[in-house]
């Protein structure tokens, strides 16, 4: 056992906290329900199996997650609380009720008024191994897990279908707001990995329009940016479409079937001084066509894959920020 300290070791801990737009009762099914948990349990492109579930204290949990590789990772959970639409507290990764686990996870719930609170909190055997975790996390898509959860339980609570990612940098809230609203940066880590981007009109205001161009060697993008809300540094939103190089409506120059306009919403979320979050919800937008839809849902993975490079770009503008 993993046992916690009474003087919050913030080092061996690893936290994460969401909100999600969907009432307790179901966000608290998608966690504890087998049905449920087969719909977004896992980084993308993972699926899970179920063997046996007992979820009670002293129950357990054995699974397997299968791998885009066709890896098969065993898994194991033993719960130690069950507060329903409360409190879950698991311990993960020993079999035998005697053997040591990889670590202990506190998930509380919280309801926002048909909104949920979702509190974890994972606690390491030492800071070393809480840092190994972290990297470990990140290089295998882990945090997609909570994506998918959001995705999952937006759809179940209003058959919207929605991609969604969040990323969590250490720099003051209305810092990274100011690097999501200010043309010179934004070109600088918005672009896919290999890309650069250029404004040719650039007005970042509710109403503005901003068109750009993104360039790979001969290869040209053209698109434009219509915002709608802008409330430093808590939220933003802005649809987005492709176009050809006179600003008239273009297809994707990927991909022959796709909507025509994307809606972002992307909010701020402090995380203590010197932290902040944020969390990107990208729906269709107007009128698409089942196959456009579907397209859409297919490709959130290669949507994880590309927001993943610019948010790697962005947390590296912003370390040479810091050090200019």
């Amino acid at each position: 056992m993993i046992t916690p300290s009474p003087t919050a070791d913030r080092a061996r801990e690893i936290r994460l906290t969401r909100i999600y737009n969907a009432p307790i009762s179901l966000v608290w099914q998608a966690w504890t329900k087998p049905e449920h948990l087969a719909k977004w349990w896992g980084p993308r492109g993972f699926t899970i199996t179920t063997h046996a579930r007992e979820l009670r204290v002293g129950g357990f949990w054995d699974y397997t997650m299968h791998g885009p590789d066709g890896t098969d990772w065993p898994n194991f959970t033993r719960y130690h609380e069950v507060v329903p639409e409360s409190r879950l507290v698991y311990d993960h990764g020993a079999r035998a009720a005697d053997a040591k686990p990889m670590f202990r996870v506190t998930a509380t719930f919280r309801d926002l008024g048909g909104r949920t609170e979702l509190d974890i909190v994972m606690l390491l055997e030492s800071p070393e191994a809480a840092r190994e975790t972290r990297v470990f996390i990140k290089m295998a898509g882990g945090n997609s897990t909570w994506d998918r959860l959001a995705e999952y339980v937006e759809q179940q609570h209003t058959q919207r279908e929605v991609f969604v990612i969040a990323r969590s940098f250490d720099v003051p809230v209305e810092r990274l707001y100011d690097l999501w609203t200010t043309p010179e940066h934004v070109a600088q880590w918005l672009p896919p990995v290999g890309f650069t981007m250029a404004f040719t009109q650039a007005d970042m205001r509710p109403g503005g329009h901003a068109a750009f161009v993104m360039q790979n060697g001969s290869h040209q993008m053209h698109g434009r940016f219509t915002y709608h809300e802008m409330q430093r540094p808590d939220r933003l939103v802005y649809t987005q479409c492709f176009t050809d190089a006179a600003g008239e409506i273009a297809c994707h120059p990927g991909a022959p079937v796709w909507p025509a306009y994307l809606r972002n919403t992307v909010t701020f979320t402090p995380e203590g001084d010197l932290q902040s979050r944020v969390t990107v919800c990208t729906e269709v937008e107007g009128e698409a066509s089942a196959e456009e839809l579907a397209a859409f849902i297919a490709e959130r993975g290669g949507m994880t894959k590309g927001w993943t490079g610019s948010f790697d770009k962005l947390e590296a503008a912003m370390a040479d920020l810091q050090t200019a």
